[in-house]
Order: C-alpha cells, then structure tokens, then sequence
C-alpha cells in the first residue's frame, strides 16, 4: 500500500527475526508531532550465532567445517589486541588488520598469522578499502578462484559474523535477497511486523553487518536488480506496512560472480555501477599453486583424519602441473602446444582431487599419497565432455606425460583408469 508523507518516526513494536531489525514508519503530515523527528537507530544487536550442536558444547569440535570466525577465533581475537590503527565504525579490526589477516604475518608478539589467500596484495587492499567506504564489493573471476573463500574471511574479519549469506541459484527469489512473510500470521492477521520475515540483507543493513551475496549471477536478472535500491540509497521499502529499513554505519554487502561459466544472468549496467569490481585471478606461478593447494588440503585433512598433504607434495605437484598444462594449452617448458579440455581446471579442483586422493590412500592405502590415488580423480576432472575431452586427454597422456622423466608411474595409474 501507499502511504503519503515523507516523514520518519520511531516504533516500537517487535519484529520477530533472528536478530532485530530497526524498521522506520512512514507516516502523513498529519500524524502526531510527539515522533515527528528522524529516525535514531538503537545499538545494532550482536551478530547471530549459531546454535550449539545436539550433544552439548564438546560437540562443537565434531562440526566438518566451522565458519571463518570459529575457525581462525585465536587469529582474530590475537589480531584485535594487537591492532591499534582506526577501524570504521562498527569494524571488529582496523583495514590493515583485515588484511594481515587474509595474507598473513607475524604480530609483534610473536603470533603467526596464517594466510587464508595467497595471491596479489594490492587485490586485497582494494577489496578491504572498498568496503570501508559506501561502495559494495563484487568478487569476479572464473571458477575456483577462491572467491567465496575469500567473501567469507573479509565479512569474518570485518563484521565477526559470515553467516549472512544469500546463496545465489536460478530458483532464487526476490524474498531471500528482500524480507518473505509468515504466511501463517499473515493469512491470520494480515501484514503486520510480527509476520514479516527479514533477509540476510535487511538483517546486515539494521545492525550495521556484512552480508553476502554468493553466485549473484546464477540469480535471475530482475532479481538481482532488487538489490540497487539497497545499494544505492541504502534503504530497503517495505510498501505492504508502509515502512522501510535503512541501513546503519558498517553495513555493506560482498558479492561473488563467474566471468566465465554455463547458466549465468548478465550484471545489468545499473547493478554493476554500483559494485566496485575486484578481479580474483588464477595463481601466478606454479609454485603459488602448490602452496595453496597444501595449505587448504591439509586444513581439510585434519578435519577428515586424513594424511598430512606433506607426505604427498610430490604427487600434488603432478596435479598441480597437469591442470596448470592443460588449463594453459602448454606445457611448463613452453615447447609443445595443447589442446584445452572443456573445463576450468580450477586450483579448487585441484584440492577436490587431492583430498579424495588422501582418503583413497588413507582407507585403501598405506597413507602415502601416489599416483594411483589422484588419477582417477583428475580423469573425472579433467573429461566432463566425454565426446572432445576424452581425445584431449588421451593426446595429452601420449604426447607430453609418457615420454616425461619420472612420471611413469603416473602414465601407467592414468592409463589404467582411462580404458
């Protein structure tokens, strides 16, 4: 409904929601003057938690994977004491804080701060920086590029809180990325505050959070555009109660894309100017590979009971070399050119193949990381297109693997699960 007036006063009445939502009331010129002052919003609530596992509080420590501030606490928390520089307000740590703790580094008594992305630093400054300001920030590149990854860590770091988050897919609709309803209390009594349902967003927007937006372009396009009026004017309406949210100091909003894959909605123009774009991009060297590829492997194999990675970095290498080859159309030395199969290739496909590969080893094995244990799984990687890839693949064995130094053990496993 439309209501006249443009003025805004405090109300009182409680919203159901996880967490409160501060929501202003548009009134006409007529209403009382006794509220007729602009809106003053309360002390944002604490951030959401969630709720303890079934079994008491030890049984935390069975969670497959914690969220970024559970994780990395003693990081943070280490961080905190330590950071003396400005914060935004209401920012858990100064930018130079946030960043130490995406790139890593030694604090000056002594803690190490691990690096939760190993890549350009100035790309990580630009991203910290924008958030700091009214700009939101879209995270692009291809697949498995560490986007959510690094989507997560920034609103850890910045709000302690990653968990509000809209996952982005065709079938999402405009109420996961605005506010839904109770149906049951809205059928009963019609729109009112009790029934309204509020999203990630509106949450992040009332208490000053970031919330993220994963896969914004999986979501249809006049889905997506329901977030410029956020973005721009930093309001959410609520026509149906004649209301609206407005967003406090500290908000901001993280979105993740792919440039390059099947299923995709175009970014309007007017969406787009709203973001401020950081492009995340593949490894540089081989050797930075790697060692992106052991560190999250071995973080994933300790919550598996898995191998340590170290004991396979070797057998990781060959990984990291066949998919940097293929993914490049050229291998290492330069001499032979390839043909590319139809998939990404990613570094995150990368550690899903070397992780299955440790569990191989680990339950079929004695442990150790080999060929035998990473070939099927970048077989399955690398032919998603049975009809072209398969030939690419084969090509690839024959021509560059078979006649390499070293690597017929690895020429035999791939043979063997290729037939």
């Amino acid at each position: 409904m439309t209501v006249p007036g443009n003025r805004f006063v405090p109300t009182d009445a409680p919203v159901t929601t996880d967490a409160p939502v501060a929501i202003n009331t548009l009134v006409t010129s007529g209403a009382s003057s006794a509220n007729d002052a602009s809106i003053t919003h309360d002390t944002p609530a604490a951030p959401a938690r969630s709720a303890p596992p079934p079994g008491g509080p030890d049984a935390s420590t069975d969670v497959i994977r914690p969220h970024a501030e559970a994780a990395f606490a003693g990081e943070l928390a280490a961080l905190a004491a330590a950071d003396d520089r400005p914060r935004p307000e209401r920012w858990r740590l100064s930018p130079w804080a946030v960043a130490t703790y995406l790139l890593g580094g030694v604090l000056p008594d002594g803690t190490v701060i691990t690096p939760k992305y190993v890549g350009p630093r100035r790309v990580v400054e630009v991203a910290v920086t924008t958030l700091a300001t009214d700009r939101a920030l879209l995270l692009l590149g291809v697949p498995g590029t560490a986007k959510t990854w690094v989507s997560e860590h920034l609103a850890a770091a910045v709000s302690g809180d990653s968990t509000l988050l809209v996952q982005g897919t065709a079938g999402t609709a405009e109420e996961a990325v605005r506010y839904g309803w109770d149906y049951a209390r809205l059928l009963a009594h019609g729109p009112s505050r009790d029934a309204l349902v509020p999203s990630p967003v509106m949450r992040a927007m009332a208490q000053g959070m970031t919330a993220r937006v994963e896969e914004l372009t999986r979501i249809p396009a006049d889905v997506q555009d329901s977030l410029i009026t956020v973005l721009s004017e930093k309001t959410l309406p609520i026509p149906e109660l004649g209301e609206e949210v407005q967003a406090v100091r500290g908000f901001n909003l993280i979105a993740t894309a792919n440039d390059r894959d099947r299923g995709v909605n175009e970014l309007s123009s007017a969406l787009r100017r709203r973001f401020n774009t950081v492009v995340l991009p593949l490894p540089a060297t081989h050797e930075d590979e790697v060692d992106i590829v052991v560190r999250r492997v071995d973080q994933l194999g300790r919550s598996l009971d898995l191998p340590a990675a170290p004991s396979g970095t070797d057998e990781i290498r060959r990984v990291v070399t066949v998919f940097r080859e293929l993914r490049d159309g050229v291998t290492a030395d330069g001499r032979t050119r390839l043909k590319s199969p139809s998939g990404t290739l990613s570094t995150a496909e990368a550690i899903s193949v070397v992780t299955g590969g440790l569990a191989l080893a680990a339950h079929f094995g004695d442990g150790v990381l080999r060929a035998g244990d990473v070939a099927a799984g970048i077989l399955g990687t690398v032919v998603r297109d049975p009809a072209s890839d398969r030939t690419v693949w084969h090509e690839y064995l024959e021509t560059v693997v078979r006649e390499r130094d070293g690597w017929q053990d690895f020429y035999r496993a791939c043979r063997e699960v290729s037939v």
